[in-house]
């Protein structure tokens, strides 16, 4: 009723004053239309000049990350050298990858799980298992380690080697080679294998003449998988006391648990990465140390295996700083 009265006032006016009337509401109309496309202009080439920068970000990054995996553009920043993260398998090299890729800042796009060479500096962090004196299954060999010590000699790259107690990387590595010879799965601790320690004594008591050959480095316990053998145990501890012997820095799983900020500071010393150690928020290894010494409680079988080590080996397990 109310729109038809006003309909009848319209027409009732004179066509010069309806035109000014009409003329007014287009005008309004339209500028209420124009008011909110001129605001969606306003905002839309903000938030597509901030998508096309992340975009062209993503870009670079891939473009990048292709052109050094290629070795057509391998990054040099300021008094960078190569870094190789070196250890035995077993020992908590993972860990460390991960502590350095949260927490080693820019220098972290250039890690690389894998070992490469470079015929002068670079800013790249390359990760590997390597041995120095004996071939072994999963573990880069003696020619790639001694690549990587002439480039430290040179003064081109830093070597940063973990280790831990023989004793406990033994154990972790019969576990996981068994798992993966079995099951082909790959698993990151032995916690995802046995419930606690008594399931872990168990299995070691019930499958110890298996675990014996492993130890030994006995080809048919890999024979499922590869025709290469795994290190035996003595061959393990002479290769460890060899890396410390000539990294630039050793480093202890172990001394993590302790104090992991106080570790970590001396990989970014020794990469010379500018960061804060203040402000480091480093987490301890979640394995636990020296779990064998429980094992060797309650397995008989396994501490008459460690009492039984020749005394070469007792002694270099000794001079690494452990006790037997």
């Amino acid at each position: 009723m109310q729109v038809h009265q006003k309909l009848i006032r319209f027409a009732r006016k004179p066509p010069r004053e309806q035109l000014k009337v009409a003329r007014y509401h287009l005008i309004e109309r339209g500028w209420k239309v124009f008011r909110k496309q001129f605001e969606q202009l306003k905002i839309a080439p903000y938030h597509l000049i901030k998508r096309g920068r992340k975009v062209f970000r993503e870009q670079l990054k891939v473009a990048r990350y292709h052109l050094i995996e290629k070795g057509w553009k391998v990054p040099h920043l300021g008094n960078d050298r190569t870094a190789y993260i070196i250890g035995l398998f077993g020992t908590g090299r993972n860990y460390i990858n991960l502590m350095i890729l949260y927490n080693i800042g820019e220098r972290a796009e250039y890690f690389r799980n894998c070992i490469r060479f470079h015929p002068g500096p670079t800013s790249m962090i390359y990760s590997g298992h390597a041995t120095m004196k004996y071939d072994s299954y999963l573990q880069w060999g003696p020619a790639t380690t001694s690549r990587i010590l002439a480039a430290v000699r040179s003064g081109v790259a830093n070597s940063i080697f973990v280790y831990r107690h023989p004793f406990d990387s033994l154990l972790t590595n019969w576990i996981w080679l068994r798992t993966y010879n079995r099951d082909s799965s790959m698993i990151s601790g032995i916690s995802q294998v046995y419930k606690d320690t008594d399931d872990l004594c168990a299995d070691l008591e019930q499958n110890f003449l298996e675990f014996k050959a492993f130890a030994e480095g006995d080809p048919a316990f890999f024979a499922p998988v590869s025709d290469r053998r795994f290190l035996s145990f003595p061959e393990f501890v002479e290769e460890t006391e060899l890396h410390l012997q000539s990294a630039t820095l050793t480093l202890r799983l172990e001394d993590f648990m302790i104090d992991p900020c106080k570790e970590f500071s001396k990989i970014v010393e020794v990469m010379s990465v500018d960061l804060d150690s203040s402000r480091l928020c480093i987490a301890p290894p979640q394995t636990k140390p020296y779990r064998y010494l429980a094992v060797k409680e309650r397995v008989p079988r396994f501490r008459n295996f460690i009492n039984g080590l020749n005394a070469e080996t007792k002694r270099r397990i000794e001079k690494i700083g452990y006790r037997v």
